[in-house]
């Protein structure tokens, strides 16, 4: 899944779905829109309260100041002016109440979506195929839960109502110093085309650098998490030299970006103070020269000053929110896009139950590629006997775990059948077929936590006597009572401390502590070293007691008390039958035997 770049200014669906994210709590933005609206208007009022002070207290004027306010002034100087004060104060103190509330309920409202957006796709991808994540790097999968959720939640916060109070200020502004002097606001509007220029071309810088930013960040994120996962053959191998020199590409990369949007943010602010304190010094030359032949009073001056000190903030804040605005949809194009990506492992509308006896497992002629005709597995033909265990051997890329793949349903078969009972898995809901099957693969997955809530993952359903019994049978309880905290032991990321052949003892113990009805052991030995694997291979029969059993192995010596072991070769179910009969057809099965067997002897002449 490679990072794309959006150059899509505008996306009609993508606002309407980001709008939706904000509508279960539409009262508190609407609340906030108030709080900005009063917040807006405060912007105007506190300018006339400066007009009103000087022409009427300051530099009397005899001239009607404000009607609708001069009518409740005290006429006295001192006491005047200190009701204006008063006044001014409460402006004040309601802006910042204003400007505090919608702050809060805007902030409030951007977390309670960013967390029901990051459950939502935190659920899409715990249900996402498999195949999905064949494609997928995960530090990729980990920017759209992390990074560009943030992207979201800043245009919630700070982009989706302020872009309208700052809409507001403007209209507000411009409508109050029109309605004071028409040709001290065409002085003003004069400037207006150059900030506008400056603006636009800003805005074309930071966003081309804002895009790139969220290009490099997925990147690193993607060989962080690749190289630190691999970070023992990094060093086994010494190529240490090797990664700092790919990161410092990728780094550089992001660094550039930046470089980009800091010069913009370099030269923008400065350029638009500039024209500001032009349009100051024009309302000033022309200002002047009014008051000078009494075409214009003081306050009206000091509040045209006031007024042209607010109305370039505003313009700022608009070209900072839209680029806030287009991270934001770039953003939700990627989110979206994931929540899009459709499940095509899924419950049928009414899924059959799963038989409640042991049934027989069966491939009828199953055809299966992970690309296009690339064929894995061709006209598979098997049948499993409830009780029976079945061991399956081959050369690496047989297709030997490809089968166990396709019986869980991480991936559909293109070709044929697969039947439990006599009816077709894909009639089972996938989580109600898993339930039955206990797995140990190769490579053992252990999660933070204790050891217990490893056997355990989330069933609360397994008691701990039934851990105790698990962990019996796969001769791990010496190991466990060597701990101080036994099953409370604390297990890290991975299981670190932990050795290979430890960490797949637990994975036998998580396998059996659900008493599953079908046992799939994966290569479950391969890890593990002679002395460990002949406490596994001593519990294997205890393990497979009763229970329909799929055994896939490299190593024949633990598969060969096994009722039939199948031969996979190129693709195709080439041999079945015992181990002494295999042995006896002196085919595919009886060279693999042959071979392993001179490795074993040359081994022990060495030894």
């Amino acid at each position: 899944m490679e990072e794309r770049v959006s150059t899509k200014k505008y996306d009609r669906r993508l606002v309407g779905r980001l709008l939706a994210l904000a509508l279960p709590w539409w009262r508190p933005v609407l609340v906030a829109t108030a709080c900005l609206l009063v917040g807006s208007m405060l912007q105007v009022v506190t300018p006339l309260l400066t007009r009103v002070a000087i022409d009427r207290y300051i530099a009397p004027t005899g001239k009607a100041t404000a009607p609708w306010l001069e009518h409740y002034l005290s006429l006295g100087r001192e006491q005047g002016l200190g009701q204006i004060a008063l006044l001014y104060f409460l402006a004040i103190a309601a802006g910042l109440l204003s400007d505090f509330s919608q702050q809060y309920l805007m902030q409030r409202t951007g977390q309670h979506a960013m967390f029901e957006l990051r459950r939502r796709v935190m659920a899409h991808l715990q249900a996402l195929d498999i195949a999905f994540y064949d494609r997928s790097p995960v530090g990729r999968l980990v920017t759209r839960v992390t990074t560009d959720a943030d992207a979201l939640n800043e245009m919630f916060t700070s982009g989706l109502v302020t872009i309208f109070g700052d809409v507001l200020v403007l209209l507000f502004i411009f409508g109050a110093m029109f309605r004071l002097n028409a040709g001290l606001t065409l002085v003003m509007l004069a400037v207006m085309p150059l900030v506008f220029g400056v603006t636009i071309v800003f805005r074309r810088a930071v966003t081309a650098g804002n895009r790139r930013i969220r290009v490099a960040v997925a990147r690193i994120n993607a060989f962080l998490q690749e190289h630190l996962t691999g970070i023992v053959v990094l060093q086994l191998f010494n190529r240490e030299q090797r990664a700092a020199a790919d990161f410092e590409v990728v780094n550089r990369e992001h660094m550039d970006a930046y470089k980009a949007t800091v010069v913009a943010y370099g030269w923008f602010y400065p350029a638009v103070e500039f024209l500001s304190l032009l349009a100051i010094a024009s309302i000033l030359a022309r200002g002047g020269w009014q008051v000078r032949h009494d075409a214009l009073s003081i306050g009206i001056l000091v509040a045209f000053f006031q007024y042209a000190s607010r109305i370039f903030r505003p313009i700022q804040d608009l070209s900072e929110k839209y680029n806030v605005l287009q991270g934001a949809l770039a953003a939700a194009e990627r989110i979206f896009g994931l929540l899009d990506e459709p499940v095509h492992i899924t419950a049928p509308a009414n899924p059959q139950p799963f038989p409640v006896r042991p049934a027989a497992i069966e491939f009828d002629h199953v055809w299966f590629a992970y690309k296009d005709e690339d064929w894995v597995l061709q006209d598979v033909s098997l049948r499993i006997e409830p009780g029976e265990t079945v061991a399956v051997v081959g050369h690496t890329g047989a297709g030997k775990t490809t089968l166990t793949n396709l019986l869980l349903r991480f991936y559909d078969v293109q070709r044929g059948t697969i039947r439990i009972g006599g009816v077709d898995i894909r009639e089972f809901d996938p989580r109600d077929l898993r339930r039955h099957f206990g797995i140990v693969l190769q490579d053992p997955h252990l999660f933070t936590g204790t050891l217990a809530d490893n056997i355990r993952l989330g069933d609360a359903t397994i008691s701990g006597e039934a851990l105790r019994v698990a962990a019996g049978q796969v001769n791990l309880t010496d190991f466990i009572a060597s701990l101080p905290d036994g099953l409370n032991h604390k297990v890290r990321e991975r299981g670190a401390g932990l050795s290979t052949g430890q960490k797949q003892l637990i994975s036998f113990a998580r396998a059996l502590a659900r008493q599953p009805r079908y046992l799939i052991l994966d290569e479950a030995t391969s890890s593990v070293d002679t002395e460990t694997e002949f406490k596994v291979r001593d519990a294997l029969e205890r393990m497979v007691e009763g229970r329909t059993s799929i055994v896939i192995a490299h190593r024949l010596s633990t598969i060969q008390r096994a009722g039939r072991i199948v031969v996979m070769h190129k693709t195709k179910l080439r041999e079945c039958g015992t181990h002494q009969e295999l042995l006896a057809a002196r085919g595919i099965y009886w060279k693999l035997y042959l071979l392993q067997y001179k490795e074993q002897e040359a081994r022990l002449r060495v030894s």
